[in-house]
């Protein structure tokens, strides 16, 4: 006869029953939850949580005199948003906003439909106008309800002041289980002053969703599921996993090198899951895609089992569907989302769930049963293509060119630093040139595209992660839209390391004008703007703020950067001309890439036309 074993009540929390303010109860959550930094702005309808805060950080705060809530003001909310999603991607824990009502949760939608689209946790707690304001016009109102509605992962308003507390902790649950993604929060100004009992627990009833989060979770791979997946397998010469951001979302890249080392797999990755594998092993194909590898793109041609663990087949990668890996006879897909399986390609093996315990699960079941397999023949062909294919460039050149300064800076940093990115080709040069040896070291903005992202993303990551190297790798116009944060930087003493690739514009923009649009620069040469970027640094209190103009310089001025203890500043010109290759354009597959002139090619030169009006870039 066996006994269950009986399970011991929760403890009570140590403040229930305690009479608080709404505001106290929201800061309280938040400490429960384990946040340490909230990135914010204030303002008239969110000032009784700043003060709660205060308060807080007051009452509680260390011998040394450390805040356990440090608040991080940036020069506008959307920078705000961007740190908290730097921090949630660089440490995988839910980064936090709090900013006021109108033109303060407006300026959020760009960070929160950024992270939703590459799905990253994030809280953003809104003021509002009081509840019985609300749809008058009241000063600084705005439909928060509805316009988040469209770009977050889901949004809640609070009029009913007892569900507060319970509503604080269900947007973290909603943040970060399932596909993570951005929850906002309208917080009314008089539920902020209510005072009611804390209750130091309880949830909102969302039984629809935590149905379909149980259902993933307990979607378990069974024997009869390893053993189909190893049937395919076994059938393949030329096996290829394709990995995207689910995996460094779902912390499942030790799960994924596991599992490939120990079956002999190459690995390519997307924009996104950059650092699931190990960039500098001998089996990491690196990035594919509209600009990835020339080598990893001719791998996903040549591979006959294509094996997708945590991505989607977006448009970046898989632009002509039909002519997407066409030499796969087999296609396995792996993601949390049951959305994504065939939403784009049909899968012949498919499985939702939680993908490092899948692949742990997959990884065990192979050991026991699948007889050994030699992929040394395509082993050797991957590594031809490697140093076939390579990046390349001008290397003769008397201009600085963008790729030797980052072969510089990766050769100090060796994979371990954590590099945030602007968007365009700065961008790219940095996925291509940059090696990362671990998971949360690239962030960058994938699905939007969002320029301005890269610098407040590196402050966030420098909170999340003080024992790393942080580098913000960014493009003049990038740069310009949030250089405010400049002064964020140095205000908070953080060491983050600013590296500027001045080429005068709009690098993509000119690039796809110069190949596509016959050379008018419509909007995007910037070379007779007045900014001084060395002055603004220096102004903003950097105290290393160096320009670089020449090429001999570049290893004395590299390393001087890196080695300075508190932030620096390295604006670089660059070659104006320099272009981002290997280039799939619009409507091209695989075999017409663009491979510039130093970069070999095996395929046909691609149509010199016009995109089509829907292309993107």
């Amino acid at each position: 006869m066996t006994t269950t074993p009986q399970t011991a009540a929760p403890s009570p929390h140590p403040l229930a029953g305690k009479r608080m303010t709404g505001a106290e109860m929201i800061v309280q959550v938040l400490a429960d939850e384990g946040v340490e930094v909230v990135f914010g702005y204030s303002g008239g309808a969110i000032l009784p949580t700043y003060d709660a805060v205060f308060r807080f950080n007051d009452e509680h705060r260390n011998g040394a005199g450390k805040e356990p809530m440090t608040i991080v003001v940036p020069a506008n909310e959307q920078g705000a948003g961007f740190m908290a999603a730097g921090y949630a991607r660089a440490s995988g824990r839910v980064g936090v906003v709090l900013v006021t009502s109108g033109p303060g949760a407006t300026n959020t939608v760009t960070p929160v439909r950024d992270s939703m689209a590459d799905s990253i946790p994030i809280v953003v707690l809104c003021g509002q106008v009081p509840t019985n304001m609300i749809g008058s016009d009241a000063f600084q109102e705005a439909p928060v309800s509805a316009i988040m509605g469209s770009v977050a992962k889901h949004v809640m308003l609070v009029t009913d002041p007892a569900r507060l507390e319970a509503t604080i902790r269900t947007a973290f649950e909603i943040a970060r289980t399932g596909r993570p993604g951005p929850v906002v929060v309208d917080l009314p100004k008089d539920i902020q002053n209510w005072t009611g009992e804390f209750q130091g627990s309880g949830l909102l009833a969302f039984p629809g969703y935590r149905q379909r989060i149980k259902a993933v979770h307990d979607n378990t791979l069974t024997a009869a599921d390893c053993k189909s997946f190893f049937a395919l397998l076994a059938q393949s010469k030329r096996p290829l996993v394709y990995a995207g951001g689910g995996v460094i979302n779902a912390n499942a890249a030790a799960a994924l090198r596991r599992f490939t080392q120990r079956f002999g797999l190459p690995v390519t990755t997307t924009l996104m899951g950059i650092g699931a594998v190990d960039t500098t092993e001998p089996l990491s194909m690196q990035m594919l895609g509209m600009h990835g590898a020339a080598f990893a793109n001719y791998a996903v041609e040549d591979c006959d089992f294509l094996i997708a663990v945590g991505a989607r087949f977006d448009d970046r990668v898989a632009a002509v569907v039909d002519r997407f890996a066409p030499s796969a006879r087999h296609i396995a897909h792996f993601d949390v989302d049951p959305a994504e399986i065939g939403k784009v390609k049909k899968a012949d093996w498919h499985h939702v769930g939680l993908l490092d315990r899948d692949l742990e699960v997959l990884t065990t079941w192979g050991e026991r049963h699948h007889p050994a397999q030699d992929f040394g023949e395509w082993h050797r062909e991957l590594a031809g293509l490697k140093q076939r294919y390579a990046y390349n460039y001008d290397r003769d050149s008397a201009l600085i060119q963008p790729y030797y300064v980052l072969e510089e800076i990766n050769r100090h940093t060796r994979g371990e630093a954590i590099i945030s990115t602007g968007v365009g080709q700065h961008q790219m040069w940095a996925a291509q040139y940059f090696d990362f040896r671990h998971p949360r070291l690239w962030l960058t903005s994938g699905s939007m595209g969002t320029m301005g992202f890269g610098l407040p993303a590196a402050i966030g990551a420098q909170f999340a992660r003080p024992d790393r190297l942080v580098i913000d790798v960014d493009g003049d116009g990038s740069l310009r839209m949030n250089v405010g944060d400049l002064e964020t930087v140095t205000t908070y003493h953080l060491p983050v390391k600013v590296l500027l690739l001045n080429n005068f514009g709009d690098g993509m923009v000119k690039q796809w004008q110069k190949l596509f649009y016959k050379g008018r620069l419509s909007g995007s040469d910037k070379s007779l703007h007045r900014k001084d970027f060395i002055k603004a640094a220096q102004a903003d209190g950097f105290g290393y703020a160096v320009r670089l103009e020449r090429k001999a310089d570049v290893p004395r001025v590299v390393k001087e950067f890196l080695d300075y203890e508190g932030p620096s500043f390295l604006e670089v010109v660059i070659d104006p001309d320099a272009g981002v290759y290997p280039m799939i354009g619009p409507g091209m597959a695989y075999d017409q890439m663009i491979t510039g002139e130093h970069i070999a090619s095996r395929g046909r030169r691609p149509r010199e036309e016009a995109p089509p009006g829907t292309s993107m870039f």
